[in-house]
């Protein structure tokens, strides 16, 4: 699966329910920054407001952006990936891989050439004039955040239009680039909320561009893209202020002790440094991450096998940050896996 396991089938198979499932193929927060009991109010007869001015000016608070940039809410940010390359559909795309496969699929469906390019061994490598870049900060699978300011002026040097997905920043203490698209009009920003927000069943994502650019890709979107119960429990977690450095403390810590339980386990040869909310490792010896997960499954445990994710094999395992609990009983898991691995009993 692109965003984690599918904890539906996953349940089937084990014979349980998906709620006694813990996920960690799935890179959402685990806490949640509003409940759901004042969803009974809201009002479902009439239609949304088109403009969805509330919910753009909840964003504007959270997410300031400067006069000439603009916004345009998605159901979901994997939407707002495939309206944009719609839009744009540019002949030559530049992938900085490993990164979701989705990217690539819809490159496909609109006939782009496609270049890729290792963020591990060559982020400087030249590209196409006048191409289209796209480069996800934090990095996904391994949670790397990068200083994109020598990178953005590469890009503008070689008039790139630039699309950063930035769906992983709200877990860092580290500024946007939407900042810049005042000073360059070809600058996308893309953002998920559902990460963050621990919400994924909530779709909402957004992009930010020179309102131009915003004004264009409008003209191809429907209306009423969005439910008014999305953008009512959107609109209630955005205000929540106080969730924002509670969820990055909480994150930090976390993936801390996350981190300890996958060295302790003594199974994995490299632990990505990462500043999201999830850590990559890579196996040691090259071992199968899908014996990993079967290995795991009894103990209803779900863990994301990296294969599908260019340059990476299934000696790659990804594993999201989850509460103290869970993480303390998958470090029990790993160091079980580990000792059958040794007495040559698994």
């Amino acid at each position: 699966m692109k965003h984690g396991g599918n904890i539906y089938r996953f349940a089937q198979q084990l014979g349980c329910e998906p709620e006694q499932v813990l996920d960690f193929s799935s890179n959402i927060n685990p806490e949640q920054a509003t409940g759901t009991e004042f969803l009974q109010q809201v009002h479902l007869g009439p239609y949304a407001n088109p403009d969805y001015s509330l919910l753009k000016l909840a964003l504007e608070i959270r997410y300031p952006y400067p006069e000439g940039v603009d916004i345009e809410v998605f159901n979901g940010a994997s939407a707002a990936i495939f309206a944009l390359l719609k839009c744009l559909h540019p002949k030559e795309l530049v992938l900085y891989t490993p990164l979701y496969g989705e990217y690539a699929q819809i490159a496909g469906q609109l006939g782009c050439r496609v270049h890729e390019i290792d963020r591990f061994g060559s982020l400087m490598t030249a590209m196409p004039m006048n191409s289209t870049v796209i480069f996800v900060n934090p990095a996904t699978p391994d949670g790397r955040l990068y200083d994109m300011r020598e990178l953005l002026t590469k890009w503008k040097a070689a008039n790139c239009t630039i699309i950063v997905d930035e769906s992983f920043l709200d877990f860092c203490e580290a500024d946007s680039v939407a900042g810049r698209i005042t000073q360059y009009d070809k600058l996308y920003v893309i953002k998920s909320l559902s990460k963050f927000y621990g919400c994924a069943g909530i779709r909402i994502g957004f992009i930010l561009a020179a309102a131009q650019a915003i004004k264009e890709l409008k003209r191809f979107e429907p209306a009423w893209k969005l439910s008014s119960l999305d953008m009512a429990y959107m609109q209630r977690a955005l205000a929540n202020t106080a969730f924002i450095e509670q969820t990055r403390q909480l994150t930090t810590s976390r993936r801390e002790l996350l981190y300890e339980a996958l060295q302790a386990s003594g199974l994995f040869e490299r632990i990505y440094p990462g500043q999201a909310n999830f850590l990559l490792t890579k196996l040691a010896n090259n071992g199968d991450g899908y014996q990993l997960q079967e290995r795991l499954s009894s103990s209803r445990l779900l863990i994301r096998v990296c294969d599908n994710f260019s340059g990476l094999d299934k000696s790659h395992v990804r594993f999201a940050v989850k509460d103290e609990n869970a993480i303390a009983r998958l470090a029990h898991c790993l160091k079980s896996y580990a000792t059958y691995r040794r007495t040559d009993v698994f």
